[in-house]
């Protein structure tokens, strides 16, 4: 894939100068230019900085032929989800096709024992969640919650935060984080 041509056409799509990308992305208007240029080849995680300020995800700009839809689905069935797994935890992203999507929205499975790592993480935006069946620990700024089904969650993702499950039944919930990360 042309990153360069690729970028621009997501970048003029979204109605952005290549200074007001920059800008938002916090990036300089050179990056923005010589990417657009092939000049350089960025990392994942450059691309993923300049791609913050549209938003779009790294999915959706590499799939161009999703992405370019202009009929876009508002009903998504299990086959369209995209299945993702990660240190024994499973996702399903729903919308996937959804372009310049501003949330991510998760169906999450996390067998016994499996969490998201033993240190805290944190990251901008918001999260929440709601409990469909199981127990899961939930550790924000050093303090820990126990959630079962029928609760829920919601806290700013930049305050440190973990999910641990150490009980002996898979946790089902649904998740929603901004801005879309996945």
């Amino acid at each position: 894939m042309d990153v360069g041509s690729r970028l621009r056409e997501v970048r003029a799509k979204a109605g952005l100068s290549q200074r007001e990308l920059a800008k938002r992305a916090g990036v300089t208007n050179s990056t923005i230019s010589m990417i657009e240029k092939n000049s350089v080849s960025p990392s994942v995680s450059s691309l993923k900085k300049v791609l913050s300020g549209i938003p779009i995800s790294l999915l959706e700009f590499f799939d161009s032929e999703e992405a370019s839809k202009t009929d876009i689905p508002v009903v998504y069935t299990q086959d369209e989800f995209l299945d993702s797994s990660v240190d024994k935890m499973d996702w399903k992203l729903i919308g996937k096709s959804f372009p310049n999507r501003a949330m991510t929205v998760l169906v999450e499975c996390i067998p016994p024992g499996a969490n998201t790592g033993d240190d805290p993480y944190t990251h901008e935006g918001e999260e929440a969640g709601y409990i469909i069946s199981g127990k899961v620990e939930l550790t924000v700024d050093g303090e820990t919650y126990v959630l079962e089904p029928g609760q829920g969650y919601y806290f700013e993702s930049s305050r440190p935060h973990k999910f641990d499950n150490p009980f002996d039944e898979e946790c089902r919930l649904v998740s929603v984080t901004t801005p879309a990360n996945f």
